[in-house]
């Protein structure tokens, strides 16, 4: 397991129990934010302090870099890139990102970092943005983008035309399942501060189909470390085994502002079950459930520092 965070390590590898095995790249990222893989293992880095998607091989090795190093695009321009936020990699091996902190796009790349097409504008109307902050694909021939500041998804194919949308809570990570896992993750984030008491307002995982009907959800609604609980979940991953993984955006959302800083939970799995809701887990009947709350800061491990 790979985790990409912005403590002293950047990348932080852990076996399946959370056992920490190795770090890699020290000094040699600004501020992370997403992590991919293509179908070698290798991984692509978007970094929004350095505005540039890195591919690396599992050992850290720099295979390419798309961008130029602290040198954004200017604001809004919808030019390649300005705080980039995630990759999604094409079975074909093209590359999609979202280009989301400072610009409200998407962009086209082939394998080779050859930039092939952009499309997106900041506004809330079809095929615009406000943060476009993580991407997915939907099958082989569509694309799923989170729309964060829109509240909503948008779905679109693979030439940039926009086929749907969908409201949810501040998405902020996406996952495809693979193979014979055909649904769709969506890490929803926290309320603003306003909204924090009323329910159905984030801080949860929902599990969709591919016509996007809700087929799970893990969380109740309520911030906390609890089992069934998130704070603001900002990454999500499943593994072959159907297990869940969760990163969150905790210490800044949380830790930092108690009266004592502290770190709090920032990296959990959740065990895939059969048989639908058990031990904190939110389950639709006739659905496979989740065990939750199998933290990955195990005995001998260094809890990883999430921001």
């Amino acid at each position: 397991m790979y985790v990409f965070n912005r403590g002293q390590w950047p990348v932080m590898i852990f076996d399946p129990a959370g056992n920490l095995l190795d770090t890699w790249g020290a000094g040699q990222f600004v501020r992370p934010h997403g992590i991919a893989f293509d179908g070698d293992g290798n991984l692509f880095l978007t970094d929004v302090g350095l505005h540039t998607v890195q591919k690396r091989t599992p050992d850290g090795r720099l295979l390419m870099e798309i961008g130029t190093p602290r040198m954004p695009a200017p604001l809004q321009s919808g030019l390649p890139f300005n705080q980039p936020t995630q990759v999604a990699v094409h079975p074909r091996g093209d590359l999609y990102i979202t280009d989301g902190y400072g610009n409200s796009a998407v962009h086209h790349y082939s394998g080779e970092g050859k930039h092939l097409k952009s499309w997106g504008a900041p506004g809330d109307g079809p095929g615009q943005f406000s943060l476009p902050h993580a991407i997915c694909f939907i099958g082989e021939d569509q694309i799923l983008v989170a729309d964060r500041e829109n509240f909503r998804v948008q779905v679109f194919t693979l030439d940039g035309a926009f086929v749907r949308q969908m409201h949810m809570h501040k998405p902020q990570a996406l996952f495809a399942g693979r193979g014979d896992d055909t649904n769709i993750y969506v890490a929803e984030g926290r309320a603003v501060p306003l909204m924090e008491a009323a329910m159905r307002t984030g801080r949860r995982v929902i599990v969709l189909d591919r016509d996007l009907n809700e087929v799970l959800r893990l969380g109740n609604d309520t911030g906390g470390e609890a089992p069934d609980q998130f704070i603001s979940p900002h990454g999500i991953s499943v593994d072959d085994e159907g297990s869940i993984y969760v990163a969150e955006v905790s210490y800044t959302a949380l830790g930092s502002r108690l009266p004592v800083p502290q770190e709090v939970v920032s990296l959990r799995k959740w065990r895939r079950v059969e048989g639908g809701a058990t031990s904190g887990a939110m389950a639709a009947s006739a659905v496979p459930g989740y065990l939750a709350g199998v933290r990955l800061d195990g005995p001998g491990a260094q809890p990883p520092v999430a921001r």
